[in-house]
């Protein structure tokens, strides 16, 4: 019988190591490790800092004159933007790292 069920490698488009998930070949050093893990937290921050603005929003909208829940609103939306400048300025500065010492973070030899 054909399966209906796509198979695909996650780990390839999730940069999950050289295999995949399941591979059992480790990483050759804690850099490789770190160079693997750091773009999906990036990916993780922005996920979030997307659900933070909505929800920000979306208690500014639906604050009806309650000022305390539009304060909360408000609350969110800044701490969305702080986060995006911390999670934007480590980049950059990851960024500079890899100029000055020539060492390639986001693309681990594993």
């Amino acid at each position: 019988m054909m399966s209906l069920l796509a198979q695909v490698d996650i780990g390839k488009y999730f940069k999950i190591g050289s295999e995949g998930i399941g591979s059992k070949a480790g990483y050759s050093s804690i850099g490789a490790f770190i160079s693997t893990v750091l773009p999906n937290v990036y990916v993780i921050a922005g996920i979030i800092l997307f659900f933070l603005f909505l929800f920000g929003g979306f208690s500014i909208i639906t604050s009806a004159g309650d000022p305390e829940k539009q304060k909360q609103g408000q609350q969110t939306l800044t701490a969305a933007v702080l986060g995006f400048v911390l999670v934007f300025a480590s980049y950059w500065i990851i960024q500079i790292i890899e100029i000055l010492t020539g060492v390639e973070i986001f693309a681990p030899n594993i």
